[in-house]
């Protein structure tokens, strides 16, 4: 029965550990009125510059009844735009605004900002990444 102890569970450090990150990150894209999600669609326009919902969504481990109001909002406060394909109209390409890219100088400090605020050296950290990854990856083929 041991096997149902909490202690013993994979799953609760990592829910654990998940609530703790997005509340370090909190404070800090409460200065750019982002949340955590949208900050994680604009690092990927950030990085992309162009991609459609279904890239985000697969990236992000999101579905579109999720990603699709997020951003809608997002398109709202003006940080992106949402257009149809010509190519294949089911298709909803997203792109940074002009003030979304902007906002890309205002959160350069974030990432050190959180790293400063672990317990955990750069080797550490680059190693717990590589096997989360990895786990998630063997999720992918599920």
């Amino acid at each position: 029965m041991d096997q149902l102890y909490l202690q013993n569970q994979l799953c609760f450090p990592l829910y654990a550990l998940s609530r703790q990150m997005t509340a370090l990150y909190k404070p800090h894209l409460k200065k750019l009125e982002l949340t955590y999600p949208q900050y994680l669609v604009m690092l990927l326009l950030w990085e992309h510059k162009n991609l459609s919902v279904k890239q985000i969504g697969c990236e992000l481990w999101l579905d579109s009844g999720t990603l699709t109001p997020m951003l809608k909002r997002m398109e709202e406060t003006g940080l992106l735009t949402r257009h149809r394909s010509t190519e294949d109209e089911r298709v909803v390409n997203i792109h940074p605004t002009k003030e979304g890219r902007l906002l890309q100088k205002k959160a350069i400090g974030i990432p050190e900002n959180i790293f400063s605020e672990l317990s955990i050296s750069h080797s550490e950290l680059k190693s717990l990444k590589k096997e989360l990854s990895a786990m998630l990856k063997s999720l992918e083929k599920k």
